[in-house]
């Protein structure tokens, strides 16, 4: 009688050591090293769109707004000064 518990004791924890090890297999890193893992952070982030291209993408209207008022201050010093 105690060796019938004693095989459904171990197949239950065959079962439970096979699942354990099935669960751990699922938290695996795919990445060998943070450098792989950032790079493709990165890559996955520029295709979504997070990322400019760069300071070309930049509109140029606030950079000639501030040089039309720098020039009209420098105008404005000259004329009244």
């Amino acid at each position: 009688m105690t060796t019938r518990r004693n095989r459904g004791v171990q197949a239950a924890l065959l079962s439970l050591e096979a699942d354990a090890a099935s669960a751990r297999g699922g938290f695996a890193c795919v990445f060998s090293t943070s450098d792989e893992f950032e790079s493709a952070l990165i890559r996955e982030r520029r295709a979504q769109g997070h990322y400019g291209r760069g300071i070309h993408s930049r509109p140029i209207w606030p950079i000639v707004l501030f040089v039309a008022c720098a020039m009209l201050l420098a105008a404005s010093a000259l004329l009244f000064g």
